[in-house]
């Protein structure tokens, strides 16, 4: 019998669509997911519903199970969590987390889905591909005890690493962004939050992730001599300028990019991909993660909301897409 799944796929640059798609039959290594839920990354895949991938980073910017070619047709997306229905016994029933777009069924390898912990609701878990980028920008920044930090940019990606940094010790972490409304997200996260203009400076580690020109200029500006900011913000096919002039050189500030594309040097010889995204799943446990979901949908809606999601008509952090009857916040 031929297994049909529904899958989202992007036709062109602003235009997506749903597609029947044909599963492949199952190897014996190999698990069948239904998709409980997946989640909208709001910087990368907004830039690919636009077209917005250079052609130089094609081949690096490809999703583990991506199907297709930028600028499209393209199927593309890596946080999925869904129930095992077939597979080896130790996986079969089990909630997974897999890099995996939106997509109702499908069959991938057993190695390439992670259990969701018993204490980690499915709904929550759609963050753990964020999370994973967080714990490897801040074992990339690697902070210590008493440090002063700011995160500039109060998007997914930086309400996540904020949320890690809380966890820290004796460290002041302050969320900074131009929105007012997320201090509200600020609060939930354990954390403190100011406008741009409001920010405390003398950090010693800023870590931005507005994707802007303003503040990444401002992330500098944040820092103390000899303070590193952490550039998490991709960009895609923008350029953009920085006062690497005035006091950049005197004050031997340090610009370091950090990509979630491998795991982190200092963390490197003992960690795999596998443990980086098992400990972003372990972090999970903590309801504080649900002020990052500020929206859902229906999967069969995708195709008139991610439009809305790309052009800034559906403000947010994660936008939640569901599958099946998943309960909504703190519930499994």
């Amino acid at each position: 019998m031929e297994r049909v799944a529904r899958a989202f796929w992007l036709r062109s640059p602003g235009h997506g669509e749903i597609r029947d798609v044909s599963l492949p039959a199952p190897g014996d290594d190999d698990v069948v997911v239904r998709a409980l839920c997946s989640g909208v990354s709001r910087g990368t895949e907004t830039l690919v519903f636009r077209g917005g991938v250079p052609e130089s980073q094609h081949t690096a910017m490809r999703a583990p199970f991506q199907d297709g070619e930028f600028p499209g047709p393209v199927k593309y997306g890596y946080l999925n969590v869904g129930l095992v229905e077939e597979g080896p016994r130790h996986l079969l029933g089990r909630t997974v987390f897999c890099l995996y777009p939106h997509q109702s069924r499908y069959v991938v390898p057993a190695s390439a889905v992670t259990p969701v912990p018993d204490g980690v609701p499915a709904g929550r878990a759609v963050l753990a591909g964020t999370v994973e980028t967080a714990v490897n920008a801040v074992w990339d920044a690697a902070p210590l005890i008493g440090d002063r930090i700011a995160v500039v940019g109060a998007g997914m990606i930086g309400c996540s690493v904020a949320a890690v940094l809380a966890k820290y010790p004796s460290v002041r972490v302050q969320l900074v962004d131009s929105e007012p409304g997320r201090a509200a997200i600020a609060r939930k996260l354990g954390v403190d939050f100011a406008l741009p203009g409001d920010a405390l400076g003398d950090c010693d580690l800023v870590v931005h992730a507005s994707a802007t020109e303003k503040g990444l200029e401002r992330s500098l500006e944040l820092l103390a001599p000899e303070g590193t900011v952490l550039e998490l913000s991709w960009y895609g096919d923008r350029r953009i300028s920085l006062p690497l002039g005035e006091a950049f050189h005197s004050r031997r500030l340090v610009l370091r990019a950090s990509q979630v594309g491998a795991v982190s040097a200092a963390r490197r010889a003992g960690r795999t991909f596998a443990d980086r995204l098992a400990l972003s799943l372990d972090l999970l446990a903590d309801p504080a993660f649900d002020a990052l979901i500020t929206g859902e949908c229906a999967f069969e809606e995708l195709p008139r909301e991610l439009p809305r999601i790309a052009a800034g008509d559906l403000p947010g952090l994660c936008h939640r897409v569901l599958y099946d009857d998943v309960p909504a916040k703190g519930s499994a």
